[in-house]
């Protein structure tokens, strides 16, 4: 099983090296989890390639449905949030992170992320990660 944080879903979507490497490991695997804020990140993200001009509106709900669409089970965020915010205090790592780190650390997943600290903290906390 793997947790698909926002940095891998949107490098796969966007079919960047780094990204077309991950989509073989989501391929390989029998289930994407992750997090609900998977939605709110992956469409800030796309919004501001649009604005930019890097892409179109319509690129971007495309782009962000291909993300979205990679995820066969969504989980909700509410039993990880004093959790979340302890962590991030105590390791000095955005909050909205350990959502998806503690989401793999409960369900003995891997986590799929592009984020280097990320994927650094993981390792420390002995959760599994692709990066």
């Amino acid at each position: 099983m793997l947790v698909l944080d926002c940095s891998a879903a949107v490098n796969i979507a966007r079919k960047t090296e780094e990204g077309m490497r991950l989509r073989e490991i989501v391929d390989q695997d029998t289930s994407v989890i992750s997090s609900r804020l998977l939605y709110p990140e992956t469409v800030n993200t796309f919004w501001k390639y649009a604005r930019a001009g890097e892409i179109t509106p319509e690129e971007a709900i495309a782009r962000a449905e291909n993300a979205i669409g990679l995820v066969d089970e969504f989980h909700d965020m509410e039993g990880y949030y004093v959790e979340a915010l302890n962590e991030a205090c105590r390791l000095g790592h955005p909050a909205y992170d350990f959502f998806y780190l503690l989401l793999a650390k409960r369900t003995g997943a891997t986590l799929l992320t592009c984020d280097r600290k990320l994927a650094s903290l993981a390792e420390e906390i002995g959760v599994r990660c692709a990066s």
